[in-house]
Order: C-alpha cells, then sequence, then structure tokens
C-alpha cells in the first residue's frame, strides 16, 4: 500500500514529534510516500534543495499514486489543505487526524466533508489505536 502522509512544513514544525510517530505507524501497513515531513532536521523552508514547481509535481504525482492520504490538521497548512482538495477530487481515501485539546479549530471545510474520515484525538497514546484501527479498514 502506498501512503501520502501530510503535514505542515512551510505554515510550522511545531508538530514534527507526532508527524514522525504516526509516521511510524504508518510504515507498518506500507510505503510512506512523503516521510520526510516527519524529519526533524527539515526546517520551516522545507526541501529547499529543490525547487517550488519540483515539488509541486513530485508531490502531486505522490498523492495520485496513493492508496491513501493520511494528513494530520491540527496546525493549519494551505498546502495540506490544498493536498486535501486534490485528494477528495480525484478519490483518494482521506483520514485526517486533529488534536482535540490544543486552541485551534477544525476546518468546516474538513469537518463538513462526507469523504473525509476525521479522528479527534487528545494525544499521541490515544490517537495510535484509533490510527491502527482505520488504516487497516483502508486496506
Amino acid at each position: 500500500m502506498k501512503i501520502y502522509f501530510a503535514g505542515s512544513i512551510r505554515a510550522g514544525r511545531d508538530d514534527v514529534e507526532y508527524y514522525n510517530q504516526i509516521i511510524a505507524v504508518l510504515k507498518e501497513y506500507g510505503e510512506v510516500l512523503t516521510e520526510h515531513v516527519g524529519d526533524y532536521s527539515l526546517s520551516l523552508a522545507g526541501q529547499s534543495q529543490f525547487t517550488d514547481k519540483y515539488i509541486h509535481d513530485r508531490d502531486l504525482d505522490w498523492l495520485l499514486s496513493s492508496d491513501v492520504v493520511v494528513a494530520e490538521v491540527t496546525y493549519p497548512s494551505l498546502g495540506v489543505g490544498y493536498e486535501i482538495g486534490i485528494a477528495v477530487k480525484e478519490k483518494v481515501p482521506v483520514v485526517a487526524l486533529f488534536r482535540e485539546n490544543n486552541k485551534k479549530q477544525l476546518s468546516a471545510m474538513i469537518s463538513g466533508c462526507d469523504s473525509i474520515n476525521v479522528i479527534k484525538y487528545s494525544d499521541i497514546d490515544a490517537l495510535l489505536p484509533k490510527l491502527h484501527d482505520i488504516v487497516r479498514s483502508v486496506l
């Protein structure tokens, strides 16, 4: 199974620890095409060795070849929203992960979309069993 993981890069790296743990679980079920999102050394500049056009085209190819998109949406990101929108349009299953015990609200465009399976969680320990269940259900 090919898994596209989406998480904020240029909009902020505050949740990189969560991304890393989520990616570790996803790797148990298949190839995570975007494993770099959980890389601690990745800065706000992202993969600055590549042009924005290259990143866009590469990531879009990955997204369209994936079996499922898993997006951590607690930390808002224009790029992640864009990726989710394309996945929904192209009928790639989307799972959105949202941590409830923060001061942010989940976008109505995500929570109101019937094509997106939203998993709300309080902390990483609460998320991991839910994540296993949902990824198995997509297989």
